[in-house]
């Protein structure tokens, strides 16, 4: 591949390890995000340049057409995701806009091939084992609004010839993880010898480490795969028997309470890949 890669949300969760692996396989990049996180990016060799902003969402078309300048392709993977309120959050709504602002930009700047970060949310989970055939039927704002970019998008970059990609995302855990998330939540309660309050664990889920998933995202830039596209390992797992595999790395399997904490009526008993 010949030109720039222009990745957004370069230092959250996913965006650090797409970064990584595009750095990998030395492809240069140009990055926005927020001021003050040149040190972050000096164990890069691929920068090409850093654009700072205090919102990418609130952004007008004229900085977003600049951004994508002479870049070859765009991963998008800034979105508002704090784990305490981003499943109803209206900033969702805001990304959204923006989202929609920076596929107009792309377009007028010529980019060959734009790659978004979906969700498995937008799908209707009701049927467990998900492919995408599966139909859509969100049932938050944030699903919502990442059904809505694909939708939009999807027919947007059709009309203009942009290369269009929407890779959904599943059950990620890993390096750079929130403390509130799953995987580190549990592990912060056994190094300090207390015990993890669960649910009875039978539900069934999509598991899949962030690193995996940053280099098949990164891969996009250089494939032909167009359309929508599952990230997952498209293997199930119960949260019970991840949990214990977690445990068994310290030999506290006794400090799992399942049935501690009342199950979520609203929760999906399976959501499972289909890759």
């Amino acid at each position: 591949m010949s030109g720039v890669c222009l990745l957004t949300g370069a230092t959250g969760f996913v965006g650090q390890h797409i970064l990584n692996a595009l750095d990998h396989h030395r492809v240069p990049c140009r990055v926005v995000t927020r001021p003050g996180k040149e040190e972050f990016f000096r164990q890069f060799s691929n920068i090409e340049s850093i654009i700072n902003t205090d919102d990418l969402f609130a952004e007008s078309f004229s900085f977003m057409k600049t951004a994508c300048a002479k870049v070859h392709a765009v991963i998008h993977a800034a979105w508002y995701v704090d784990p305490t309120d981003y499943l109803q959050s209206a900033m969702n709504i805001d990304c959204l806009r923006g989202t929609l602002l920076l596929a107009q930009a792309c377009s007028a700047a010529r980019v060959k091939r734009f790659i978004g970060l979906g969700t498995c949310f937008e799908y209707d989970l009701s049927g467990g084992y998900l492919s995408i055939e599966t139909p859509l039927k969100p049932d938050s704002i944030y699903a919502a609004a990442k059904a809505s970019a694909f939708m939009s998008l999807s027919e947007y970059f059709q009309i203009e010839k942009v290369e269009f990609v929407w890779a959904r995302l599943f059950y990620l855990f890993g390096e750079g993880e929130k403390a509130q998330r799953l995987v580190p939540a549990i592990r912060s309660r056994l190094q300090i010898g207390e015990k993890v309050e669960l649910t009875s664990g039978e539900q069934l889920r999509d598991f899949l480490d962030v690193v995996v998933a940053g280099r098949k995202i990164a891969e996009l830039v250089t494939g032909s795969t167009c359309g929508p596209l599952n990230i997952c390992s498209g293997i199930g797992i119960t949260v019970r028997a991840l949990a214990e595999k977690i445990a068994d790395e310290y030999g506290r399997r006794d400090l799992l309470a399942f049935g501690a904490r009342p199950q979520n009526l609203v929760d999906p008993p399976c959501v499972v890949g289909i890759i």
